[in-house]
């Protein structure tokens, strides 16, 4: 099968395009002929030593990847919830490795979901990771309430633009950061109020927010502390970031918090279905070929980025 390993950690002349074995599953995974694949900035990131590397670099070879969309070939022995032809999408293996830049991969099917009639390939590589990560820090801590005020930085971005989806399907009143350039774009998500990051300080721009979801890190939670209500909820998805959210937050009668998203089918299933609905969808700016993962990694690495970015076979 077609498979990209990382040779070593450093720039994209690292991804080298391979033929490895199809892998076999175990008692409690199906084998995946993937269709499409998502990247998302820890892909470049552990790609350059950061991110996951850690976690990963005893790995021989080094395959990153971990958002999938594809066509179940093969059942472990003791999987009964899903058939041989089923189309399915998710998460796998996160933040342990996925192993998602191959032709086939196995994953475990409690990180699975059946993909929506409807819905591409690539729109649903694209809705695992990210919209995952939005969900879950909407939920497993304080959960948004009609009516609250809910600022989401990046709101442009591969996380960002679900996340004002959902939060606006959940009742808030959205407040999302992004460039001028970007704003028609937030506010079609269903951002009730832009703020252009590059014109004014977001802190000067808004006020009494409920909860703030911070996908930079750095000094945007002291700022983002700045504009909160006493008893808001703040979450940082940024790694490495837990030691500066909770004591500043607690500091100020804020509840802080740091996340990092984790493999889940009863949260794919609850994606899934809002995609069905067509209450959420994945906005893919840039499809490269599974041959073109280099560019696909640079196009990320830019900063610049609507959306998502999605390879295909």
């Amino acid at each position: 099968m077609k498979a990209i390993v990382l040779k070593d950690i450093g720039g994209v002349e690292n991804l080298i395009p391979t033929e490895l074995p199809i892998p076999s599953p175990a008692a409690d995974e199906v084998l995946i002929k993937v269709k499409a694949i998502s990247i998302n900035p820890v892909d470049v990131k552990t790609r350059a030593g950061k991110g996951v590397w850690g976690r990963i670099k005893e790995e021989q070879p080094v395959i990153l990847g971990w958002d999938i969309s594809g066509e179940i070939t093969q059942l472990g022995r003791s999987v009964t919830n899903f058939e041989v032809g089923d189309e399915v999408f998710g998460m796998i293996g996160f933040p342990q490795s996925g192993r998602a830049y191959a032709e086939y991969v196995v994953a475990k099917v409690h990180e699975l979901a059946l993909k929506p009639d409807g819905i591409s390939h690539e729109e649903a590589a694209a809705a695992t990771l990210a919209p995952l990560t939005a969900w879950q820090a909407f939920h497993n801590f304080e959960h948004i309430k009609p009516g609250d005020r809910v600022l989401i930085h990046a709101a442009s971005g591969g996380v960002g633009h679900y996340a004002v989806q959902i939060a606006k399907q959940l009742g808030a009143y959205v407040i999302g950061t992004s460039s001028a350039a970007n704003a028609d774009f937030v506010l079609t998500m269903g951002a009730d109020d832009h703020i252009d990051y590059k014109a004014q300080p977001f802190e000067t721009a808004t006020s009494d927010i409920d909860f703030v979801l911070d996908t930079i890190g750095g000094d945007y939670i002291d700022r983002s502390l700045q504009v909160m209500k006493r008893g808001g909820t703040i979450v940082s998805i940024v790694s490495g970031m837990s030691e500066a959210v909770t004591p500043k937050a607690t500091a100020l009668g804020i509840k802080g918090h740091n996340t990092l998203v984790k493999p889940s089918a009863a949260d794919m299933k609850v994606i899934a279905d809002m995609l069905q609905s067509n209450v959420l969808w994945s906005h893919v700016s840039q499809v490269f070929p599974f041959e073109k993962m280099a560019d696909a990694h640079l196009q990320l690495e830019s900063g610049r980025t609507v959306g998502k970015v999605v390879l295909t076979f």
